[in-house]
């Protein structure tokens, strides 16, 4: 096992090595990575990297020591509140925090649920109901918060069958959950519908818009058909929505928001009850970091909405471009009538085609994938990193088909997808 040396080494020399480790990473800025990183042009790094350099030290841990980090984050959730129409709710505006990923929103999600439960309702067994799509985050919630799962099969397009969830429901549900758009297969739930079911109970209604929080009201400025799945629809009750996604802000930060404050407060715990005084955390952190959440502010701030409209047209476009593009490809299919910036790559039934195979092939091009099952399929989230790269893609895709149709791969790993 290693060990740190005992003498210090300069900073030429460790910088050094910390880039040569990096020779086998992807590369992101190349566009052959569809996913993980997300860029927003040269502009955006810019603004980015300079707010990280003033923040690169800042604990948010404790806002009085800090306030700037307080106004941060109470303008970055107000922005984000906007964009999802919590600023019109009859109830007051839409409020929330900032968290370290989609992950940690979610987790937020379901304690707030679950505490909400317990304390209106005096659920003592709480239980969430889900479609199969939904996020692993949603399990990893319920396996560290003791909630029981009913999970729903989904329709044949891939949509969550909102009459199986319905027959879930009961006393003991505290959060139905659906996803706009699910990550799986990029199509979106009918929010509207698991609203009301969750209402039919007095339940929470989580909205997974990690993927498309900082997509879906650019696309719907775009001109193109949205189904209502914001804070327009009654019922939901929290929305959790990534600014380093398709925010362009870097790693790693998220938002999650609540319909209203008293919702809010479910998820915040305060204690007083030790020696150190009074201790209060909004999420599962206690100590955070300033960096992102002041990376997010710069970037919000830098783009503007018209700015965000112009990265997602360009996203778009490269996303339509890439799904009629495998479309053509004999031998292979997009799994689900995917509208938006997410793409399942299956092999077409009796094809020959090992798709985790196809992966091997075009990962040796420098392409990259995240891998699911199932059926096995490569999975793409679009962006406008990719801005330029689509038709090699699909001239790489197309020689990679015919590289190895008949072939097959030992290999049965999978890259599962996350929210960090």
């Amino acid at each position: 096992m290693a060990e740190l040396g005992k003498q210090g080494r300069p900073v030429d020399e460790v910088i050094a090595e910390l880039t040569d480790k990096r020779a086998n990473d992807v590369k992101w800025a190349d566009g052959k990575t569809f996913g993980m990183v997300y860029d927003g042009g040269p502009s955006v790094h810019e603004v980015a990297e300079q707010a990280a350099r003033l923040y690169l030290h800042e604990n948010a841990l404790n806002t009085q020591a800090f306030p700037s980090l307080a106004a941060i984050q109470r303008e970055v959730v107000g922005w984000t509140s906007s964009l999802l129409h919590g600023d019109l709710l009859e109830e007051g505006s839409a409020s929330g925090f900032l968290t370290s990923g989609g992950t940690e929103s979610i987790l937020c999600a379901v304690l707030a649920a679950r505490e909400r439960g317990a304390i209106e309702r005096g659920v003592t067994e709480p239980e969430m109901v889900l479609p199969e799509t939904a996020h692993a985050a949603f399990h990893k919630a319920a396996h560290n918060f003791g909630l029981t799962v009913r999970v729903a099969p989904v329709r044949e397009d891939y949509t969550a069958d909102v009459d199986a969830m319905a027959s879930m429901i009961n006393d003991k549900t505290v959060l139905v959950v659906g996803s706009a758009p699910q990550y799986p297969q990029g199509v979106q739930d009918d929010i509207a519908a698991i609203g009301q079911l969750a209402m039919s109970v007095d339940a929470n209604c989580h909205v997974d818009a990690c993927m498309g929080g900082f997509v879906l009201p650019f696309v719907e400025r775009l001109g193109r058909d949205v189904q209502p799945w914001d804070f327009r629809v009654p019922g939901v009750t929290t929305i959790s929505a990534d600014i380093h996604k398709l925010g362009y802000a870097p790693k790693g930060v998220s938002v999650i928001l609540h319909r209203s404050k008293q919702s809010r407060q479910y998820q915040t715990f305060v204690f007083d009850g030790w020696l150190g005084g009074f201790y209060a955390s909004p999420n599962m952190q206690g100590t955070r970091s300033g960096l992102p959440m002041a990376c997010a502010w710069a970037v919000m701030q830098h783009l503007g909405v018209d700015g965000y409209v112009e990265l997602t047209r360009q996203t778009m476009i490269n996303a339509d471009r890439m799904r009629a593009g495998i479309m053509a490809i004999d031998g292979v299919r997009v799994l689900g009538a995917g509208q938006f910036h997410l793409i399942a790559m299956a092999a077409e039934p009796d094809s020959g085609l090992d798709m985790f195979a196809l992966g091997d092939a075009l990962m040796k091009h420098g392409w990259y994938h995240d891998r699911q099952t199932p059926p096995d399929n490569l999975h793409s989230t679009v962006s406008n990193t990719n801005t330029g790269a689509i038709d090699d893609y699909l001239t790489d895709l197309q020689s990679c088909v015919e590289e190895i149709r008949g072939t097959t791969t030992d290999d049965r790993s999978t890259t599962y997808a996350t929210l960090e």
